[in-house]
Parts: structure tokens; sequence; C-alpha cells
């Protein structure tokens, strides 16, 4: 069996933790201690996220969205492809050593989408993109640590609690959508989304796109306005 080799490691800012790159042949993992955050092989899910925020949008053909987490690019890759040409993808990435590897050792992976005109590459916390955004989003997507419960950043549970919850909302044009990665389900945090006045949806994804793999949770959240009343539990759906 081909051994993992090491590829190159950064910190998490503002953290003692740090994120690693391995390497076994063509496959690539990131790594947070002993925690895989995320396997080339494995993009199902992070690209269904995209794909079901994208088709959600297609009647806003100049749609203004916000990634939280560059992770190995599947995510951004997939929503370059659903959204027209006006629009215009903003990706918070913490981590200046992932987004370094994007532009490195990962490049292959990213296709170039970097270089999309579409899109927007910041190194920064994407709960203070998501704070200087009000009302200019029309969706936020957010794969950021695996899910609500962070794992590499304490600063992370907060995008996820009820403030971060309510900067989310705010920064959400009327109808906008926030979509949450997950590796597995939370009630907890889906009767805080509709706390925070949010219809919720919860799916299910496989983890490598083709029927295989653990299923990963998708939550997406619709801003539900003014005299609206969010949406009760759903029975999850499922994609494949």
């Amino acid at each position: 069996m081909i051994p993992w080799v090491d590829v190159d490691e950064g910190p998490v800012p503002g953290e003692g933790e740090t994120l690693r790159l391995r390497r076994r042949g063509d496959e690539f993992s990131i790594l947070a201690g002993a925690t895989e955050l995320m396997n080339s092989r494995l993009s199902g899910s992070e690209k269904a996220l995209a794909d079901i925020a994208c088709e959600r949008l297609k009647d806003r053909p100049a749609a203004r969205m916000l990634i939280g987490g560059l992770g190995m690019g599947f995510t951004l890759r997939a929503a370059l492809g659903g959204l027209g040409p006006r629009a215009r993808v903003v990706v918070a990435e913490l981590v200046p050593a992932v987004a370094a590897w994007a532009r490195g050792p990962l490049a292959h992976l990213f296709a170039g989408c970097l270089d999309d005109p579409r899109t927007d590459l910041r190194v920064a916390d994407v709960g203070a993109v998501i704070r200087a955004e009000t009302g200019r989003l029309d969706a936020i997507l957010l794969d950021v640590d695996n899910g609500p419960e962070g794992l590499t950043r304490r600063e992370n549970d907060r995008l996820y609690e009820a403030g971060g919850l309510a900067e989310a909302r705010a920064a959400l044009r009327p109808g906008g959508l926030l979509g949450v990665w997950s590796q597995g389900p939370d009630a907890a945090f889906a009767g805080r989304l509709r706390r925070a006045g949010f219809a919720v949806e919860e799916m299910r994804a496989r983890a490598d796109g083709r029927g295989g793999g653990r299923r990963h949770v998708i939550w997406i959240a619709t801003r539900a306005e003014a005299g609206a009343r969010p949406a009760g539990p759903r029975r999850p759906a499922r994609r494949p």
C-alpha cells in the first residue's frame, strides 16, 4: 500500500491547532490533529451543498454568494458551475496555508476556479465577512470545521449559535438562504435555526456522491420574513 506523506502544515489563527496536508498517490487529505476534515476522494456532499443552493437561486441571475471555508474547492467549483455569469462568489478562508495549497499542491483540484472573475477569495474570518455584508447576500454556505460542533477553532462555534445565526440572517436579502454542511445530525442546531427566523430543511448527501460512503447532513435554512412562521421539523430529504 502506498504510504501517506506529509506535504505541508499551517497554524489555525488564534488557536493552538495546526492543519496538515497529506498525500497518498493522487489522494489528498487535510487533518486537524488526528481528525480528517476533508479528503479529495470524498467530495459528494460538499458539491451537493452548492448544487442545492444554486437550484434555489436560479431566479437570481446576479446572485451574491458567500462560502465559508475554501477546503479543496469542491463547493466553490460546484457553485461556479451552477451560477450564471453575473453572479459573484466570495470565499472566506481563515487559514492562510489552505489558501496557499489551493494554488500549490491542490491546484489541479481547483481547476482554475480561483481565477474565475466571479470569485473573490479573502483570507479572513467568515464571521467578520458576514457582519460586513449586511443585507447584501443571497446565500451563505458554511462548510467550517465538521459542522456546528467545531473541532479546529472554538470561535467557529459562534457561527452556529444564536448570535451568529442572527448575523447570518441580517446579511441575507429577503428570501435568502443559509446552507450548512455537517458530518452528522444535530437536532439542537436545527432548533436554533428555526428560532433565529429560518424555515429549515434537513437533507442527507453521500460523502462520495455515487451512492456510497457515509451520509452527511445539509441544512438549507431560508430567511423567513416578518409575519411568516418558520417551518417545523420535516422528514429529511434524501439525495444521492
